[in-house]
């Protein structure tokens, strides 16, 4: 068997970090999805890949996949630096804002 572990990015949508801190070890599909003619959905036999475990730190998923003989691949996280501004979001909205207000 084989497992990705990575920590989950922050949404496009939000630039908060909710969601980020936890490890995940996910199984890699194994075989491939077959077209079903009646429906046309997709499905396969390989139910492995409907598993996602969770873990608080990396170390606990990398030991606990040596525990269980699964063959890992670790992606670390990419850091982005937070964009904090001075004024922040309120900012947008002054009155007393000095220059001309544009996008």
């Amino acid at each position: 068997m084989r497992a990705r572990i990575y920590q989950p990015a922050r949404t496009a949508m939000s630039s908060g970090t909710a969601k980020t801190h936890k490890w995940f070890l996910e199984f890699i599909q194994t075989k491939a999805r077959e077209v079903d003619p009646l429906m046309g959905w997709t499905s396969s036999s390989d139910t492995q890949t409907q598993v996602s475990l969770q873990f608080d730190t990396r170390e606990e998923a990398v030991e606990y996949a040596r525990e269980n003989n699964i063959d890992v691949q670790v992606r670390d996280p990419q850091r982005r630096k937070p964009n904090i501004r001075a004024g922040g979001y309120g900012e947008n909205f002054a009155t007393g804002r000095r220059g001309s207000w544009t996008h």
